[in-house]
C-alpha cells in the first residue's frame, strides 16, 4: 500500500544527504576550507530580491535598444569570514556544485520516466535522440559559430534536442497513435543518423575539435551562475510536473490497452511525458554535455531500495540523482586534473550496472 509519509520520509532523508555531499564537496579542492567556514560562506550566498531595475539590450538584426526588466537582490547573512574563502565557495565551487545537483535531478528524473514509459530497464534519457541531438547543436554551435550568430552554445544544444525528440515522435506517429517499438526504432535511426552528423562536423571543425570532443565527454568546467539560472527552472519545473503523472506511470507498466481501460487517456500521456521527459533531459545536456549512466543507473538503484511505485520512485530517483551527480563531480575534480565528470559516471556506472545485472532482477520493472 502506498504510504505518502513514506515518500515524504525518504525525500526529506535524500535532501539532507543533498545537504552533507552539497557542503562537504564546497570545502574540498586545492583550497581546504572547514565545514564550518563553508555552511556560512552557502548562507552569505544566500540573496531574496528587494526591487525591479531596468536595463536595455540591443536586437541583434535591428541594432534598436529595447528595456530589459531585471530584479535587485540583497544577501539575507552576512557572517563574517575570510574574502578569498567566501568567493572560492560562492563563486568557484557552488556554481558548479548547482550546476551538478541540477543536471543530476533532471537525467536521473527523466531516466525514471524513460524507463516506464517503454517499460525498458536499459532506456535511459538519451533513448530517443535527445542526447545526440543536443550534441549536434552544440557542435555546429562550436563547429560553426558564424551559422550560428544568436543564442550561443546552450540554446544551440537545447533547440537541438528538443527538435530531436519531436522529430523522432512525429515520424512513430501514425494516425493519431504514436507505438512504443516505433518510436524505440525511430530513435535508434535518428541517432545513427545525428550521430553521423556529428562525426562530419567534427572532421571539419579545425581548431574547435578539442573542445567540441570535451563538450561531448561530459563536464562542469567553468560553471557560472549563468548556466544553473538557464538549467534550473526549466528542470525543476519539469521535474514537479512529471511527478504530477506518477500515477499515469504506474498504471502505463500494466499496458496501454489496460491504461485505457482504466481511464487513462494514452496517447495523450504519453506525448506529454515525452514532452516533459525530454525537456527536462534538454536543459541538462545543453548546459553539460553529455553525462551517461545517470539516468540508467540511479532509478535502478533507488528501485532496488523503494520498490517499483513511481509515486515514490520518481522523486527519490531526482533527489538521488542529484547527490550522485555532486559526489562524483568532486571526484572528477580531486585529482591533480581534472576529469570529464562524464568519464567518472561512466567508469563507476558501468561496473555497477553489470553487478546488478550479475545478482539482481534488472531486466525487468
Amino acid at each position: 500500500m502506498y504510504r505518502p509519509a513514506r515518500t515524504a520520509a525518504w525525500s526529506a532523508g535524500l535532501l539532507v544527504l543533498l545537504v552533507a555531499v552539497t557542503l562537504t564537496s564546497a570545502a574540498l579542492g586545492p583550497v581546504r576550507i572547514d565545514l564550518v567556514t563553508v555552511a556560512m560562506a552557502v548562507l552569505n550566498a544566500v540573496v531574496v530580491p528587494v526591487g525591479v531595475t531596468v536595463g536595455s539590450a540591443s536586437l541583434p538584426l535591428l541594432g534598436v535598444s529595447v528595456p530589459v526588466p531585471g530584479l535587485e537582490y540583497a544577501a539575507v547573512f552576512s557572517f563574517d569570514i575570510p574574502a578569498t574563502r567566501q568567493i572560492i565557495v560562492a563563486d568557484i565551487r557552488l556554481p558548479r556544485i548547482a550546476l551538478a545537483a541540477t543536471v543530476g535531478l533532471a537525467l536521473a528524473a527523466a531516466g525514471t520516466v524513460m524507463q516506464g514509459f517503454f517499460r525498458n530497464p536499459l532506456a535511459d534519457p538519451s533513448i530517443i535522440g535527445v542526447s545526440s541531438g543536443a550534441a549536434a547543436g552544440a557542435v555546429a554551435a562550436i563547429a560553426f559559430p558564424a551559422l550560428i550568430p544568436v543564442g550561443g552554445l546552450h540554446l544551440s544544444a537545447f533547440v537541438g534536442a528538443l527538435g530531436t525528440a519531436f522529430l523522432v515522435y512525429g515520424i512513430a506517429t501514425d494516425g493519431g497513435r504514436t507505438p512504443v517499438a516505433t518510436l524505440l526504432l525511430a530513435g535508434v535511426a535518428v541517432q545513427a543518423f545525428l550521430g553521423a552528423m556529428i562525426s562530419y562536423m567534427l572532421v571539419h571543425s579545425g581548431d574547435s575539435l578539442r573542445e567540441a570532443v570535451f563538450w561531448m565527454m561530459g563536464h562542469l568546467n567553468n560553471s557560472q551562475w549563468s548556466d544553473v539560472q538557464f538549467a534550473l527552472p526549466i528542470a525543476l519545473v519539469g521535474v514537479l510536473i512529471l511527478c504530477a503523472f506518477r500515477r499515469e506511470l504506474n498504471v502505463l507498466l500494466l499496458g496501454e490497452e489496460d491504461a485505457h481501460h482504466l481511464g487513462i487517456e494514452v496517447e495523450r500521456t504519453k506525448l506529454l511525458l515525452l514532452a516533459l521527459a525530454s525537456v527536462v533531459t534538454a536543459a541538462g545536456v545543453a548546459v553539460a554535455g553529455v553525462i551517461g549512466f545517470v539516468g540508467l543507473v540511479v532509478p535502478h538503484i533507488m528501485r532496488l531500495i523503494v520498490g517499483p511505485d513511481h509515486r515514490i520512485l520518481l522523486p527519490t530517483s531526482a533527489l538521488a540523482g542529484a547527490s550522485f551527480l555532486v559526489a562524483t563531480d568532486t571526484l572528477a575534480r580531486a585529482g591533480p586534473a581534472v576529469v570529464p565528470v562524464g568519464v567518472i559516471t561512466a567508469a563507476l556506472g558501468a561496473p555497477f550496472f553489470l553487478f546488478l545485472l550479475t545478482r539482481r532482477e534488472v531486466h525487468s520493472l
